[in-house]
């Protein structure tokens, strides 16, 4: 059954203003996935950043359309030349790069979990937890699969998963406390 998402709840019904109203939210996601992507801790060869948190939140609360949108945009103000990546890092050859598979991932992660919050999995704890993870999941198997080719598939596992799960686990516990939050403060505002 499809619910509508978080964003959704404050999408309005006329044409042109939903239209606006889409236009905007995703331009705020990408603007949130960038700054996120500030917030780095450099490794070898992947930083850790919080990219992926604000990817999955974007995609549960703005669904799979708006949140892949939302993703796909970043990825071209990135390839573009605007300094979006991790670092202020900017150019298509960021895409090309030991990060590339991990960029590629935030596309179907955004879909997953945003399609996943429209059958209602973002409004209680555990399955929130399993669309996080589920999402996570979406972007370790090809970022580790890319990385695999710059340095082997043992060191890809380690430098480009491994070390990320205790952040990843905080994310995934920050994600499943914050969404079901949101609906229960939007559900209690309501009349």
């Amino acid at each position: 059954m499809m619910h509508a998402t978080l964003a959704g709840q404050f999408r309005p019904s006329e044409a042109g203003r939903a239209v606006a109203y889409d236009a905007a939210v995703c331009l705020a996601g990408s603007a949130l996935i960038a700054l996120s992507a500030q917030v780095a801790v450099p490794l070898w060869p992947v930083p850790i950043t919080g990219q992926t948190l604000a990817v999955l939140l974007i995609g549960a609360l703005l669904g799979p359309l708006r949140g892949a949108a939302a993703v796909g945009l970043y990825l071209l103000e990135g390839s573009a030349g605007l300094p979006v990546f991790a670092g202020g890092g900017a150019g298509a050859g960021h895409l090309l790069g030991p990060s590339g598979g991990y960029l590629a991932g935030f596309l179907p992660a955004a879909a997953l979990t945003g399609f996943l919050a429209a059958r209602g999995w973002d409004r209680r704890f555990g399955t929130t937890v399993a669309a996080m993870l589920l999402g996570t999941l979406t972007i370790y198997v090809p970022g580790v699969l890319w990385l695999a080719g710059f340095v082997g598939l043992p060191a890809a596992a380690r430098g480009g998963m491994v070390v990320f799960l205790p952040g990843d686990a905080i994310k995934v516990l920050l994600a499943a406390f914050l969404l079901p939050a949101g609906w229960k403060l939007l559900n209690a505002a309501r009349p």
